[in-house]
């Protein structure tokens, strides 16, 4: 039974690392691609055509008068622009659009404000609900922290050169990129999509996907296509590949940038990533099964949206590996790739990882390419952080029945100087952030277990993971500042000083309970895993000894560290991990030692040897099977339920308060 568990966990752990490199493969194929491009597109002379701009904005009152200002700058005849601006929101936003749109009106613009009864469908359902009002032959589609140039129009309407064009999608700039760590690593994600993925699928006949914003779609091709959709949190790629499921051709431009804001908060990111995940999921469990079937889609093009949709469970797989290293290094499962050459291990990661990542980094950006190779490392660490915020989402999207957009806020940062920590919107962190902790303290142990088990060249793998799950958890502490309410005189109130010791003081104590659950982890490593391991060692020492008294010393040694009387595997117990029976072990051993002693015949003890370490080899096997289960017995389980319930009783208690001051405060 425990060599079975053994061999599942081993399976796991090598399927999850054959699809991550699959999925890894894929990435530098479209790279290949992306290098083969043909860059000249048809493009029309003088093609001005009417455009409707649409911009779904909800509570966006930090950057909503940027964008709109923008769009009203753009060089094209005013009596060929319509815009329109989607208002969902229930804040102060409203009557700050009101009043600008407003404003335009009177300077000759045709733009109009358009307000819903309610949110149904979220984004997806105001652009469905703006359809009834638009009757041009082009929609433009920008997201509020958006800021087109002046020419955008002028330049990217001409595209539209063939009648199955139906989607031009342009290449997104960041407004705020240098501004921190967290901003360059979302910088590099997105150029990498954009530069790679988009563009190999754009000059190929793969699906590529609409972003959301920052392109143009031919109004035809939409209605064709049935129309805005809400059933998926990402309608932009909903939407895009049912258009090219019906033969409609969309176009990426590389060279027309469209400069918007990054998320500056970690628990903003964490949202905005949470929502791509899960809505990918969405798209691949509504559209594959039509992709797979459809005998015009081609082989090759049916792989990559397979591999596009689906992306999102390398997260899940990552974790998998995590958690399963440990466990595999602890009963002494050999991983290397080539055995007793952990250089080559260590050589495979770096060479399917960040060092062919450096070589399209240098590709893409030539003499500059050191400036974007400085952000990798930080890029891994943030990737690798998210994991669990992104493997959360999967699993919603697979068993999930809530399906609420949840935008990403925005605050109009643009300079270092500028800050975010006062104003509205900012969100705290959530349940996701103890998960980071708990997995950030098994990976500790994790290190402990590879050192111990003399499997160093694994020691990097796993402090990387553990780095980014501290640095995703530490920033959104740190990033949390729970929604405080002015006074009409400008003043803080009292009830907003309690809430900020509320904060502070639950802060402390969240940081005091993880404290003392690393405290207590190292001390049940110590006391019951550590004694383990190093029986072990000692074992390996009696097989490859002759020095019948240095055996008997060992063996001594051994009775010492493990218990008297216990079997670890409380479910399904064996005798082979009963430490009653191997202590019984240890004991003939040292009687059959004890013999050997007072033995004059070569050929007797050399038999008697042989002996020794059959029995020391399978004892050392009954130790390997025992691990695991030390890790999970009971007692660690208890204590692991009770520490999670602790940070989840502040949490609660947090909550609750934070909601009873808000109340006193309307």
């Amino acid at each position: 039974m425990v060599n079975y568990f053994i061999q599942l966990i081993l399976d796991f752990f090598i399927i999850s690392a054959i699809l991550i490199t699959m999925y890894t493969c894929n990435f530098y194929y479209l790279s290949y691609l992306s290098s083969k491009r043909d860059d000249k597109h048809i493009v029309l002379d003088h093609h001005q055509p009417s455009v409707t701009i649409q911009l779904p904005i909800y509570n966006e009152k930090y950057v909503a008068v940027r964008l709109i200002t923008a769009i009203c700058k753009l060089d094209y005849p005013k009596d060929k622009i319509f815009i329109m601006v989607l208002d969902d929101s229930d804040d102060d936003t409203t009557m700050l659009l009101k009043h600008l749109v407003t404003k335009y009106k009177k300077m000759g613009f045709n733009i109009m404000h358009i307000r819903r009864n309610n949110r149904i469908g979220y984004k997806a359902g105001a652009l469905k609900n703006a359809m009834r009002f638009t009757n041009t032959e082009y929609i433009a589609i920008f997201d509020a922290d958006f800021i087109p140039p002046g020419w955008f129009l002028k330049r990217t309407i001409a595209y539209f050169s063939k009648p199955n064009i139906g989607l031009i999608q342009c290449r997104w700039g960041h407004l705020n990129e240098n501004y921190s760590l967290l901003t360059k690593a979302q910088a590099l994600s997105l150029d990498f999509h954009f530069l790679i993925e988009q563009n190999a699928k754009s000059y190929s006949n793969l699906f590529m996907n609409f972003n959301g914003t920052a392109g143009i779609w031919r109004k035809r091709c939409i209605d064709d296509s049935g129309g805005w959709h809400t059933t998926t949190l990402v309608e932009d790629l909903d939407l895009s590949y049912r258009a090219q499921m019906k033969g409609w051709k969309c176009v990426f431009l590389s060279d027309i940038v469209v400069d918007a804001e990054l998320p500056v908060q970690m628990n903003g990111a964490k949202r905005q990533q949470f929502r791509w995940a899960k809505g990918s999921i969405q798209c691949a469990i509504k559209l594959l099964g039509n992709i797979i079937i459809r005998k015009q889609i081609s082989i090759t093009t049916k792989i990559q949206a397979f591999v596009q949709l689906t992306r999102h469970i390398t997260f899940p797989l990552i974790l998998i590996q995590f958690l399963t290293l440990p466990i595999l290094l602890a009963s002494d499962v050999n991983l290397y790739v080539i055995s007793f050459m952990p250089v080559i291990t260590i050589a495979a990661y770096l060479m399917m990882g960040p060092g062919a990542y450096l070589i399209v980094i240098h590709r893409l950006w030539g003499k500059d390419w050191k400036n974007k190779a400085y952000v990798m490392p930080y890029l891994i660490i943030y990737s690798l952080g998210m994991s669990i915020n992104n493997t959360i989402a999967v699993f919603d999207a697979i068993f999930g029945t809530k399906n609420e957009f949840l935008r990403t806020p925005k605050y109009g940062i643009i300079k270092k100087t500028d800050g975010w920590k006062n104003k509205s919107y900012n969100l705290p962190f959530t349940k996701t952030t103890l998960l980071e902790i708990f997995f950030a303290i098994y990976g500790i142990i994790g290190i402990l277990i590879s050192v111990f088990s003399n499997n160093l060249v694994f020691v990097p793998i796993i402090l990387l993971h553990v780095i980014g799950f501290i640095c995703i958890a530490y920033l959104s502490i740190m990033h949390t500042k729970f929604k405080t309410t002015k006074s009409f005189f400008s003043t803080t109130t009292n009830g907003n000083r309690r809430s900020k010791l509320y904060y502070k003081l639950s802060v402390t104590l969240i940081t005091f309970i993880i404290l003392f659950g690393v405290y207590a982890a190292y001390v049940s490593y110590q006391t019951h895993i550590y004694p383990i391991d190093v029986s072990r060692g000692l074992l390996d020492r009696i097989i490859a000894s002759s020095d019948t008294t240095s055996i008997l010393n060992d063996i001594s040694k051994i009775k010492n560290y493990l218990p008297l009387h216990d079997n670890p595997v409380w479910l399904f117990p064996t005798e082979s991990t009963n430490f009653n029976r191997i202590q019984k072990d240890l004991d003939n051993l040292v009687y059959t030692t004890t013999k050997l002693i007072v033995i004059n015949d070569e050929t007797a003890f050399n038999t008697g040897m042989i002996d020794i370490d059959n029995r020391a080899q399978i004892i050392k096997e009954n130790l390997v099977d025992v691990t695991p289960y030390v890790y999970v017995s009971i007692s660690n389980m208890s204590y692991s339920m009770i520490w999670i319930a602790s940070i989840l009783g502040v949490f609660a208690i947090l909550k609750k308060k934070n909601k009873q001051l808000q109340t006193n405060n309307i």
